[in-house]
């Protein structure tokens, strides 16, 4: 799918797929993408993994082009690390590349990124008596099942990322009260009927 150059977006291509291909690195990144800038204890902390390893994970999405330091955060010795984009762009073509190495990395990818998708899920389902009656009301878990061609199918998929991507332009400033990230999970998928 071609959509607008965003410089927030980041265009995954065969080498950055590579660098970022690995479960921690990517739970690094979205780390970073959702919480702001932090150290690599903070982050083993946050995920349940040693210092070493997230600190040796943030150098090679460093040198992928992903995170960059933070020196503005820093005291000291200590390293602190953001998120170069906000958004990243798969291109489907990766899933077919010449080199197999590619193609794994692109399968690895699109089944981490699921595998997020229902950490969130079950976080959401496992703390929603944390949140306020207000955000309780305010959660949807739906599916539903059309008959499409491909092309309705594509056609479902930009309106829906177009009317997602209208609410940026409305979300309130920072200080509103209630405010919350909140995110919003998309699958468009063909299954067979037998």
């Amino acid at each position: 799918m071609t959509e607008p150059h965003d410089p927030q977006v980041h265009s995954l291509d065969a080498r950055s797929l590579r660098g970022l291909a690995h479960p921690l690195r990517m739970r690094l990144l979205n780390a970073l993408r959702r919480g702001g800038p932090a150290t690599a204890s903070q982050l083993a902390a946050k995920l349940g993994e040693s210092s070493g390893a997230t600190s040796y994970h943030l150098r090679q999405l460093a040198a992928h082009g992903f995170v960059e330091d933070a020196p503005e955060h820093g005291k000291g010795r200590e390293r602190w690390w953001r998120a170069i984009h906000m958004g990243l762009r798969f291109d489907e073509a990766l899933l077919k590349d010449r080199d197999p190495e590619v193609r794994g990395a692109a399968d690895l990818y699109m089944h981490e990124v699921a595998n997020q998708h229902t950490r969130e899920l079950a976080t959401w389902l496992g703390t929603r008596e944390d949140w306020s009656e207000t955000w309780n009301r305010s959660s949807d878990m739906s599916d539903w099942t059309l008959s499409l061609t491909p092309e309705l199918a594509l056609e479902l998929i930009h309106k829906m990322h177009e009317l997602v991507e209208s609410y940026r332009a409305l979300a309130p400033d920072d200080g509103t009260p209630g405010t919350e990230q909140v995110r919003v999970h998309t699958h468009v998928i063909p299954v067979h009927t037998d």
